[in-house]
């Protein structure tokens, strides 16, 4: 059985010694003798932690059976996090135990898997509630006439088109001058006249 053992503080002035000292006094009761240890000095809410990183590369590889940590928060950054590292880890065949809150699925434990579902699920009701209310938020600002997505590449060049028409450059001139597609230059002129025409009528 090759067991690790991840423990996390979120500071340099937090120490990982209660953490540690519990999850190997639950790993010396087990009998597991293989134990490596992962530890990280970030904060929880990091998406990327090198020793977080460097556990889930070796669960990857086949590397890990078991993962002990003193409590999930420890763990996972979010609940969504959390379901992600947890369906990660039931891929790959590795149990999870929670020393301190009672989860244990290293022998397919009914109660222990019962509290991942019930996470993983609350994790998904969390992801549609997000998903739902930027949709929403989306549909109310398209409402109001604003404008969503990254802005044209070719209104930077409005301006200087519009000086360059003013001094009488023609598409062409005005195109070689920019360094811009005759096309582009043709579509940003257009784009000039409809303002135009829309500000002469508002008037």
């Amino acid at each position: 059985m090759k067991v690790t053992i991840y423990a996390r503080v979120s500071t340099d002035a937090q120490s990982h010694d209660s953490q540690l000292q519990e999850v190997r006094r639950y790993c010396e009761r087990r009998g597991w003798v293989a134990v490596s240890e992962v530890i990280d000095t970030a904060s929880g809410v990091k998406t990327s932690r090198s020793g977080l990183d460097r556990l889930m590369a070796a669960v990857r590889r086949g590397k890990v059976d078991v993962v002990v940590v003193f409590k999930l928060d420890r763990l996972g950054r979010s609940l969504a996090h959390l379901a992600q590292l947890i369906a990660e880890f039931q891929t790959h065949g590795v149990a999870l135990v929670c020393t301190s809150q009672g989860i244990d699925t290293t022998n397919q434990n009914p109660a222990a898997q019962l509290q991942l579902n019930i996470l993983c699920a609350v994790a998904e009701f969390e992801r549609a509630i997000i998903k739902e209310r930027v949709c929403a938020g989306i549909a109310a600002a398209r409402s109001r006439g604003v404008t969503l997505g990254r802005p044209s590449t070719l209104k930077r060049h409005e301006k200087a088109v519009a000086e360059l028409l003013r001094d009488g450059l023609g598409v062409c001139a005005i195109s070689r001058k920019l360094r811009i597609p005759l096309s582009s230059t043709h579509k940003v002129i257009e784009t000039l006249r409809q303002r135009h025409l829309r500000l002469a009528a508002g008037k």
